[in-house]
């Protein structure tokens, strides 16, 4: 089989048209034990994975259902490289791919804004797979803050410390640099370094991650609690059809245990 997603290659000259955003989500090919670890327990290795897959089936979906005005393209920033068609029937057809490089979190974030802005993009949002309902608005809010004239960075924060969005128009690796990665501090951080160099940063709407059994009963409350209808998130249908077939099954003792 292969891959009908176009691979593009920053050290060649593609062509990007004028003024676009690459709206870029970083994700890693889900394969059990590889993905969502942090998740297992309550899950299992398999299941995790066929979790994370729906995560990045609905993260971007709602990327392209952001409206754009014909200024964005969804980008899948993946490793490990040779696995392309390993997202075949995951990622919508209009997505196209970046791969990976570095070796930390941090280099792999900036490296992505380079090789994006290498590309020929103006703009990169670089979107995390762990939240998959955050509403397709964020995505174009990020877009038109970047858009407008100026240098900034956009922020979407996540409700541990870490952010879900990151925007750039310029490579800012300092942005990137000595930051505790996985903690509580890596937003704040994230606004020193900006700071530091005198780039002013613009927030989003808060959101959260799902990465561990606690965040998992967040994400079961929201699609299926009382109050479900009113959240405002993406509805995510991949996750929720999952997960409901999952609590069909199983009940809610595993993954969203009864107060």
């Amino acid at each position: 089989m292969i891959a009908p997603y176009r691979v593009h290659d920053p050290k060649l000259s593609d062509q990007i048209p004028p003024g676009f955003c690459a709206r870029a989500v970083m994700t890693k090919v889900p394969r059990a034990g590889k993905v969502k670890t942090r998740l297992t327990p309550p899950l299992t290795p398999f299941e995790a994975a066929a979790l994370n897959s729906c995560f990045l089936r609905d993260t971007t979906r709602a990327i392209l259902n952001a409206s754009n005005n014909g200024d964005s393209a969804g980008i899948a920033v993946y490793t490990p490289v040779g696995a392309e068609e390993s997202y075949n029937g995951t990622l919508p057809d209009e997505f196209q791919l970046v791969a990976q490089r570095g070796d930390t979190f941090g280099d792999r974030l900036n490296f992505a804004v380079e090789d994006l802005l290498a590309l020929g993009f103006q703009s990169v949002c670089l979107i995390d797979s762990d939240s998959p309902t955050v509403p397709p608005q964020i995505y174009e809010q990020a877009t038109r803050l970047l858009a407008q004239s100026g240098d900034r960075i956009v922020l979407g924060p996540s409700d541990d410390g870490g952010y879900y969005l990151i925007g750039l128009k310029k490579p800012h690796r300092e942005v990137f640099k000595q930051i505790n990665w996985s903690t509580k501090h890596v937003s704040s951080q994230t606004r020193e370094r900006a700071a530091g160099i005198g780039v002013e940063v613009k927030a989003l709407p808060a959101w959260y991650d799902i990465d561990d059994g606690a965040t998992l009963a967040r994400l079961c409350e929201e699609l299926f609690g009382r109050d479900s209808k009113v959240t405002g998130g993406y509805e995510a249908p991949h996750t929720r059809s999952y997960l409901a077939e999952f609590l069909r099954r199983e009940g809610r003792a595993r993954i969203w245990p009864n107060e």
